[in-house]
């Protein structure tokens, strides 16, 4: 199935697709590996290319685009805002930060927040307040805890707290004293503490490594450990956070909830303009004084404005959020009765991995040649993170496409 062209010519882009990957070319740093597809627009939860052709979004700029594309509250608000303020520094006030941290914190249960940019320049900040708390208790207070197969972000810091090595080794030596220890390992994981153990980083759902979770006993006893060695729990929520697993974070999801000193989330949260933040406790807040920490451009008005807007509509979405990904993973371990190749379905919400016993690369471009939009994280796991205003019908369209890739891919 070809992707569906739309009539209104209009609507088209003047600039071809070759014209874009050669200016790259010459122009760019050649970091990326791109699909060959130029995007010109999009609409609830369709994109667009330049020829006006249609494709149905399960990826949604990787989680970014938490409302779609032109949702009419987001775009109404982001006209408003631009005729009034776009930046102001952090030496002064605007009216919208200290209400995004009220909500915040009445939605997360952690006190205080910290605006940045990224979910990379949150882990930073996190870690930072790791090794402060640390070295207040002791000079040889200092290391950190992470998990195998985690990803935490691309700067220098993030990554020594990534238990990936393929994007560590590149970069080596990163920062010192960091343990690993592999997810849902409760032993290796008790092995881990000491008293010279700072921190512990944990995602609640590995993002890019496959879409695993970590399990509630494993995520207790960390919790315990930090306790018992003065350590600051860090949960990683930029991915599996702020709505995807229909809960406004992925910690909620247990009965009962596990606080953890120190939460970082940022994707979905403004909607695709950049907006991160660190919510923590009064312990962890403690760590950072007057000078310690800032940004130029973290927690200005724009994004702060369009967050507040995406919380009310959040609100009214969660339970749609559960169900529609509850239908998700029933209509995929469907087919995974039909495709021996599909070995495994798992998530949370909107957040689905659908693990097969061979790279998946080629099912990606296939996908895109037939209107649809997706990605293979970890080589072999079929990343899925629709916006949150997808529907039943949505998934139906999805799967009918998915069905005629997955015959082909047998």
């Amino acid at each position: 199935m070809p992707p569906v062209v739309t009539p209104d010519a209009a609507e088209q882009s003047g600039t071809t697709l070759e014209q874009i990957m050669g200016l790259e070319r010459e122009y760019l740093l050649q970091n990326y590996s791109r699909y060959p597809l130029a995007l010109h627009r999009g609409r609830g939860v369709y994109l667009y290319d330049l020829e006006g052709n249609r494709y149905l979004d399960l990826i949604s700029g990787i989680g970014v685009n938490s409302l779609g594309y032109a949702h009419p509250r987001i775009t109404k608000i982001i006209r408003q805002q631009a005729g009034l303020l776009l930046h102001t520094s952090n030496l002064y006030y605007h009216e919208y930060q200290g209400k995004l941290a009220e909500r915040l914190a009445k939605v997360s249960g952690l006190q205080r927040s910290f605006f940045c940019n990224s979910g990379t320049e949150a882990m930073e900040a996190a870690l930072k307040m790791i090794r402060a708390h640390g070295n207040s208790i002791s000079p040889h207070k200092h290391e950190i805890i992470a998990l195998e197969n985690s990803f935490h972000g691309r700067t220098l810091g993030a990554i020594s707290v990534t238990g990936q090595p393929k994007y560590r080794r590149d970069f080596e030596p990163l920062l010192p004293g960091v343990r690993f220890v592999k997810a849902n390992d409760i032993a290796a994981l008790e092995a881990g503490f000491s008293e010279h153990t700072a921190g512990i980083v944990l995602e609640f759902i590995q993002g890019e490594g496959g879409i695993y979770p970590v399990s509630e006993r494993f995520a207790r006893r960390a919790r315990e450990l930090a306790d018992r060695h003065n350590a600051l729990l860090v949960f990683d929520e930029i991915q599996c956070g702020v709505g995807r697993p229909g809960a406004y974070f992925a910690y909620q999801l247990l009965d009962p909830v596990l606080l953890p000193d120190i939460a970082i989330a940022a994707k979905p949260m403004a909607c695709g303009i950049p907006l991160g933040v660190v919510l923590m406790n009064e312990k962890a807040a403690v760590t950072i004084k007057p000078g310690m920490h800032g940004t130029t451009y973290g927690g200005g008005p724009l994004a702060c404005r369009v967050a507040l807007e995406f919380f009310d509509i959040l609100d009214e979405l969660l339970p749609s959020i559960q169900s529609v990904g509850v239908y998700f993973r029933q209509q995929l371990t469907e087919a995974m009765q039909r495709f021996p190749f599909i070995k495994e379905v798992r998530g949370q919400g909107l957040m689905i991995g659908v693990e097969l016993d061979r790279p998946g690369a080629s099912l990606v471009l296939d996908g895109i040649k037939n209107g649809l939009l997706f990605n293979c994280t970890h080589d072999t796991v079929l990343r899925f993170l629709p916006p949150y205003i997808f529907t039943e019908q949505d998934v139906d369209r999805a799967m009918a496409v998915l069905t005629k890739l997955f015959e082909r891919f047998a």
